[in-house]
């Protein structure tokens, strides 16, 4: 609602990038209007991103909300749009990691400190993967299987890895 009318203290951020043939729009609506509100007095911004992908004449979209304590002054709606790129890097070049080329969600360590130590396995070798200058770990990842000699220079030498 608060997005559908005219409102106040609205500001906005449009960024697009282009990946080949895929063309994206990401658009960042924010508004302060929602400050005084009681039930949340940390509030700083409430915001609306659309995001829209063109790719081979197919257009997706997609909205989401977002709520942060950072105020207007804190962070225009430009630098919140930055932010929340920049924590979708974070998913993309970890957590997606961890989950398809580890495959650890399909892990059947559940038991005592396994999880946390198999995480922490795994962290590490993407960890020292990156360091040596991998940039497809799932290709990295085959070649250390393939050649335990490479997948020993990784903790022992300074030197970058090939794939």
């Amino acid at each position: 609602m608060l997005f559908a009318e005219p409102v106040s203290k609205l500001t906005g951020a449009r960024q697009r990038s282009r990946h080949g043939n895929r063309h994206e729009v990401r658009e960042l609506v924010v508004s302060s209007d929602l400050n005084e509100w009681a039930q949340w007095p940390s509030l700083g911004q409430v915001g609306q991103l659309t995001y829209t992908c063109t790719c081979k004449g197919e257009i997706a979209r997609e909205t989401s909300y977002i709520i942060t304590s950072l105020t207007a002054e804190q962070a225009s709606a430009r630098e919140l749009l930055r932010l929340i790129r920049g924590h979708w890097g974070i998913e993309n070049r970890v957590h997606w990691v961890r989950d398809v080329t580890f495959n650890e969600d399909r892990s059947q360590v559940r038991v005592g400190s396994g999880p946390q130590v198999m995480a922490a396995l795994r962290n590490t070798a993407l960890g020292l993967l990156r360091l040596k200058g991998a940039r497809n770990i799932a290709a990295a990842t085959r070649t250390c299987a393939w050649h335990a000699e490479r997948a020993l220079a990784l903790v022992t030498s300074r030197k970058r890895i090939t794939q």
